[in-house]
């Protein structure tokens, strides 16, 4: 095999890539961004603290293995963290939707069935809209969501006529990296970063403040990629799709950054 093959075969070779979560999600990209050639490196930002309300969630949760809801709406992969921690049984008579391919993702590497991914719009209003259409008549849905999210989806589906429970089933709170990744990043060692979230975006801004030109920041999708210019980030790489295999495939297509001080002692 010559150079040039063994390169189109992985293009990311050479590359250090930081994944924002851990898990079985962060699990599932480093193997993919192992595939491509690439030396992940698995720094979670973020990570989900109990709600305010244990009990609404607790009876909701309760509610859901008895089977009550017909519907269980996912709009986060951190949700999924949540679901797995409280060892969760979803009946078969409750349909699962998820918002993205990546909360999709997770959803199925701890064993959940997902019955909807938007097709069109992958965003919280997209599959209300297509809940709706899917569904004329009045469902009973449990809607999870973080504390800083927006109720769109349960404001949408209640005025079609669904009866919705909106529950807070966490908080997003930041995980402080290592020095010695901290330092990685301002040196330029680091030569992605993922930014899966806005909520990853405000943690890369916040414990990155100084990161290298040199770094290619690569948002999952346009959304993602608003959220974190807003959050004060240059954003040089968008997905076309909110996948983590879209992802990975836009860095595939950046030549690999070298830092200006990538040798020094």
């Amino acid at each position: 095999m010559t150079a040039s093959e063994t390169h189109t075969a992985r293009p990311l070779d050479g590359w250090r890539v930081l994944v924002p979560r851990g898990g079985p999600w962060g699990d599932s990209v480093a193997a993919s961004l192992r595939s491509q050639g690439a030396v992940p490196v698995v720094a979670p930002l973020i990570n989900f603290a109990a709600t305010t309300d244990q009990d609404a969630l607790d009876a909701a949760l309760a509610r859901l293995a008895a089977g009550e809801y017909d519907w269980l709406t996912i709009t986060s992969a951190t949700t999924v963290d949540v679901l797995f921690a409280h060892r969760v049984e979803v009946p078969r008579s409750t349909r699962i939707a998820a918002v993205g391919e990546t909360t999709a993702a997770a959803l199925q590497a701890v064993g959940y069935e997902v019955a909807l991914v938007p097709e069109l719009d992958n965003s919280a209003a997209g599959m209300a809209e297509q809940m709706i259409s899917l569904e004329p008549e009045p469902k009973r849905i449990l809607s999870l969501r973080s504390e800083i999210a927006k109720p769109v989806l349960s404001v949408m589906l209640k005025d079609a006529g669904h009866d919705v429970d909106s529950v807070v089933a966490y908080r997003t709170v930041g995980v402080p990296v290592t020095d010695r990744i901290r330092r990685d990043v301002e040196n330029g060692r680091i030569n992605a970063i993922l930014i899966t979230s806005g909520s990853v975006a405000g943690q890369v801004r916040e414990q990155f403040p100084e990161i290298p030109d040199s770094t290619l920041l690569a948002a999952i999708g346009p959304r993602t990629a608003n959220d974190a210019r807003r959050a004060g980030l240059t954003i040089a790489a968008i997905a076309d799709k909110q996948t983590v295999d879209a992802l990975i495939e836009t860095v595939s297509h950046f030549t690999l950054p070298h830092a200006a001080d990538e040798f020094a002692p």
